[in-house]
């Protein structure tokens, strides 16, 4: 474990992104641009591909944050089966959702693979058991988004949303050092849990939040989260038709964070070119219908 991570225990994580959030909303010309210009430089971000590809056009750090593609930037799979990488980003981790006969540690719900070994149940995840097993024995895509990725997170399959879930925890840094070395950091982070229902069953898109996350909006409600913390708080969206299609957009963060996809057993196999570590883009094939 880094240094930098081992201080992420102690750090006042919430007073931290509460900062972070008014210095990304400000709309002082020097403050933002500053921004801007420190995360063009150090990740490498390429403005060619944004809408508005002008980095001193944005009124603030936010909005260059949650910028638009150009229409064609980015495109679905042409199969019409594949369900589809939800943003761009890296393969944190991808495979089968565990059963307690295979050995995973806990009895009585799946288990998906955070990194190095570190792992948590799709129950503390979405935290809700009888949600979890609808996932049981299916597979799960973890994506982390950098700062220099697009930060609009896009639908996977078309689906009608059921219901949200925000659930208040800590707010690791989702970096691979804090990955690799903080146990159940998924499951313990502030998170946005959307559940659909899809012609194949159910679907579950989690919004990771992490250190210094300004916050998780939504297309239907808007911002999300903040506030942080809590309880957990439960939005019953059915009977409202909110139905989304494959490759729309459903939500964006501000900031780098990690979108989690849940698919249930016998629906899809993943894409065979995943792996951990593997770099993404929205729109390329997740997984395919069996």
């Amino acid at each position: 474990m880094s240094p930098l991570t081992a201080l992420t225990y102690v750090l006042p994580h919430r007073l931290l992104s509460s900062l972070a959030r008014k210095l990304a909303y400000s709309t002082h010309p020097k403050t933002k641009q500053w921004l801007i210009d420190t995360v063009v430089r150090n990740f490498g971000v390429d403005l060619s591909e944004a809408a508005e590809p002008d980095p001193s056009a944005y009124p603030t750090f936010n909005a260059f944050f949650t910028r638009a593609l150009k229409p064609g930037a980015r495109t679905p799979d042409p199969d019409p089966r594949a369900l589809l990488m939800p943003a761009d980003g890296r393969v944190s981790e991808c495979g089968h959702i565990g059963h307690a006969d295979e050995g995973v540690l806990h009895e009585d719900a799946g288990h998906v693979f955070q990194a190095k070994g570190h792992g948590f149940t799709t129950a503390e995840l979405l935290a809700d058991e009888a949600a979890a097993e609808a996932f049981d024995g299916g597979v799960y895509a973890t994506v982390y988004l950098s700062p220099k990725d697009y930060h609009r997170v896009h639908m996977p399959w078309t689906g009608t949303l059921r219901e949200t879930v925000h659930v208040p925890g800590r707010l690791f840094s989702v970096g691979p050092d804090a990955v690799g070395a903080v146990s159940k950091l998924f499951a313990r982070n502030e998170r946005l849990v959307c559940h659909f229902d899809t012609d194949f069953g159910p679907m579950a898109v989690v919004m990771v939040g992490a250190l210094l996350v300004s916050g998780v909006e939504t297309v239907w409600s808007g911002v999300e989260i903040p506030p942080y913390g809590g309880p957990v708080t439960v939005k019953d969206y059915r009977g409202e038709n909110i139905r989304l299609e494959r490759f729309a957009e459903m939500a964006r963060f501000n900031y780098g964070s990690t979108v989690i996809v849940l698919l249930p057993k016998g629906v899809a196999e993943l894409a065979s070119h995943l792996s951990a570590e593997s770099p993404v883009r929205l729109g390329q094939q997740l997984a395919r219908l069996s």
